[in-house]
Parts: structure tokens; sequence; C-alpha cells
């Protein structure tokens, strides 16, 4: 049984919310930071010195790397607001969970309740405690 938070917030994603989400999982990794080294270095070495130097030619961004620098702050300016767009469906996600969670955690002691009663368990005051538990709960939302 799939937990409602994951039914809502995977199979029910938008085309949006699901290019995000796999932006950021790639973003947030190490085989594109390693990948985005090597291209930067590629870059800077390739421009600083190898063009220049060894094929004689003129280098199309030489130093300090105006166009580098152009290509880096777009893509952090494009890449930002959508990991935060990913981070926000996260909280949600996980707001949805501890909302459920808790449901199930209210139900789970009426049962409780109910089974000490038919017992004939004298258990009123952990019941009383987690009752307490749960309302101090529901209070902080």
């Amino acid at each position: 049984m799939r937990h409602p938070a994951n039914i809502r917030h995977t199979e029910e994603r938008t085309f949006g919310e699901r290019s995000a989400d796999r932006l950021a999982a790639t973003v947030g990794s190490w085989p594109f930071l390693i990948v985005q080294t090597c291209i930067i270095v590629l870059w800077m070495t390739m421009n600083g010195y190898v063009i220049a130097h060894l094929l004689g030619g003129k280098p199309f961004d030489v130093y300090p790397f105006l166009l580098l620098n152009i290509c880096l702050s777009l893509q952090a300016a494009f890449t930002g607001p959508v990991l935060q767009l990913s981070g926000n469906r996260q909280a949600a996600k996980d707001r949805d969970r501890s909302e459920h969670d808790y449901e199930v955690n209210r139900a789970a002691l009426l049962v409780v309740k109910k089974l000490a009663q038919e017992a004939g368990l004298d258990v009123a005051a952990e019941l009383a405690h987690v009752q307490h538990l749960l309302d101090v709960a529901e209070e902080s939302e």
C-alpha cells in the first residue's frame, strides 16, 4: 500500500514539477559537479593556453573568461529558482506525510483504548499522556 503523500506528490505531478525534481536530482549529484568542473578546466585550458600558444590562433574567450562567467551566471539564474521549486514541493510532501501520520496515530490511540477496555486493563494514565502529546502536536500546527 502506497502512502497517500507519495501518490499525490509522485503520480499527480505536472510536467514542470517533474522537470524541477529531475533537474534538482541532476544538479545536486557528484557526477554533475565533476563533469562541470572538468568542462570549466577544459574551457580555461583551451582558451588560456592551447588555442593561443599551440594552435597559433586567437582564443574566443580570453582571460578573465567573460563568456564562461556569463554562461555560469545564466546557469545559476535558472538553477536557483528551480531548486527552490523542488524544495518547496519536498516541504509540502513532508507536511502531507506528517498530517497523515498524525491521523494514523490518533486512530491507533482509539484502537488501543478500546482494546485496553475490553481486556480490562487500567492504562488510563498512559493513554492520557499519549492523548496530551497528540493535543499538543495539534495545537502547535
